[in-house]
């Protein structure tokens, strides 16, 4: 643990900590794997596949491993093609607030905390998915995975968040469910809260030196608003 500075603006990580959205990652996967002939997959594996962007995603689903993110190439243009064409169409229609989101979200604003959203997400999937499950309103920033030169577990998408809203990296709080999250915040100079119930492939997040894991968003508020 690192000593407490006042938080004045919070970070929040998008899928795995706001929403649950393997449901639709699981729908245009396997749309894509029937376009390739390839057989189907079930839902536990995405979610273990879950954390890295949708092109490791989409090398996961493919090499039925973990791994395969780790390799440079990028995914065959054929089935990222008809990934991004089946989850545009798939993206948010089973996605859903994970307990706490929404009284986490509000008990924030009512401190007056600016709050923004960190995901590896493209854009061109970001923004529709918080407009139709009503995350919009709540954020003044909002930075995708394909906005900046360096996502996440970089410190700049984090970095550039920070100085959009006008506030030290070292009074910014930064919630997500992975380790990818935590390494951003701490290169960042953040405080880092993590969840213990998102996608962090196959990790557990209490093996993890963050600030404090939090059950919700709310108890993640709460904590805040006492200190």
């Amino acid at each position: 643990m690192r000593s407490l500075l006042a938080v004045r603006a919070v970070l929040i990580d998008l899928d795995g900590t706001l929403l649950d959205t393997v449901l639709d990652l699981h729908a245009a996967a396997n749309a894509m794997l029937r376009d390739l002939g390839r057989e189907e997959i079930a839902v536990a594996t995405i979610r273990s596949f879950v954390g890295r962007g949708i092109p490791n995603l989409v090398k996961r689903v493919l090499a039925g491993k973990m791994e395969a993110a780790d390799n440079a190439a990028p995914p065959p243009d054929e089935a990222l093609s008809s990934f991004k064409r089946h989850y545009a169409a798939e993206n948010g229609r089973r996605a859903a607030l994970f307990p706490g989101v929404v009284e986490g979200l509000e008990a924030f604003r009512a401190m007056g905390l600016p709050l923004g959203v960190i995901t590896n997400k493209a854009e061109a999937f970001t923004l529709p998915l918080i407009e139709r499950t009503g995350l919009a309103p709540y954020f003044g920033v909002v930075v995708s995975g394909d906005l900046l030169p360096r996502p996440k577990p970089d410190p700049m998408p984090l970095l550039w968040a920070s100085g959009r809203l006008g506030i030290s990296p070292a009074n910014v709080l930064m919630i997500g469910d992975s380790v990818h999250d935590w390494h951003a915040g701490r290169s960042a100079g953040c405080r880092v809260f993590l969840v213990p119930y998102g996608y962090n492939e196959g990790r557990d997040v209490h093996e993890l030196d963050c600030d404090g894991i939090v059950s919700t968003l709310a108890e993640a508020a709460q904590r805040i608003a006492q200190e």
